[in-house]
């Protein structure tokens, strides 16, 4: 009978520890766009989207795990299953929805142009035109900067890295770049670098390009992982972990999804 006793416990055990394993969720990012996700100096992952990452796994109970690609080819990898969400500052849109699935909106940055302080420039065509515009290949940003800017005589270059459309606004080779507020502040205002120059008017619109706000790309179908990070996007929505992230990260913006 002890034996038998013994026997029940164990399984039970056996049960409990299985019923509490965690599965593994991989995170697709590019770790080149501070705050939202970059390297610190010891070449650990940091930043907004990170630490929101890793919120979000412990709410449902997963086991992070990161992997690191340029973001034009996020979707691609994605449908690859090289990893199982993308986590990098991504805005749900009418594009890319025909390629992928995206969880519950978790937060909303305004896209702001970034220029020179002092020269009158404005987020319009008219204004930029004859400029040379510096986008991140593969955003939102550079659709928008191609649909209302390019046909109307502005130059919009896009970049792998959002770093090297900072540096060729130093070196004077760009006029200016369209970002994701948060990112332009961060990432580029708030650093030397980035003295003498300032955002340019209000932020663009247009809600069919720049979406319904950041979600998690997923899988066309991947029906069981979108309703378990609902559940936790949701949770971490209402303790109030979202907004704490984003007062850490980026202060004085509202990054709440609804409009």
């Amino acid at each position: 009978m002890k034996k038998l006793n013994a026997l029940f416990i164990a399984l039970g055990m056996l049960t409990s520890a299985h019923a509490l394993a965690q599965e593994t969720l991989r995170y697709g990012l590019e770790s080149q766009y501070p705050p939202f996700e970059s390297r610190n100096a010891q070449g650990e992952l940091e930043g907004f989207d990170i630490e929101l990452g890793k919120a979000i796994c412990q709410t449902g109970n997963f086991k992070c795990s990161w992997v690191e690609s340029s973001f034009d080819a996020l979707i691609p990898a994605l449908q690859a299953k090289k990893f199982d969400a993308i986590n990098s500052a991504m805005n749900i849109t009418e594009a890319r929805a025909k390629s992928i699935d995206f969880t519950k909106p978790i937060y909303r940055i305004p896209t702001m142009l970034v220029a020179k302080a002092g020269q009158g420039l404005l987020p319009t065509a008219e204004s930029l035109k004859g400029k040379n515009i510096g986008v991140l290949q593969g955003s939102i940003q550079e659709t928008y900067a191609k649909k209302h800017w390019e046909s109307q005589g502005v130059t919009v270059t896009s970049y792998q890295d959002q770093n090297q459309v900072y540096n060729d606004m130093v070196a004077g080779r760009l006029d200016g770049t369209l970002v994701m507020s948060a990112a332009g502040q961060s990432g580029f205002l708030d650093k030397p670098q980035g003295k003498g120059f300032a955002f340019a008017g209000k932020p663009v619109e247009d809600d069919t390009i720049l979406g319904s706000g950041i979600g998690f790309g997923l899988r066309k179908g991947d029906a069981k992982l979108k309703q378990e990070l609902d559940a936790a996007i949701t949770k971490v929505q209402a303790d109030g972990t979202v907004t704490k992230l984003a007062a850490k990260f980026f202060p004085g913006i509202d990054v709440s999804a609804a409009k």
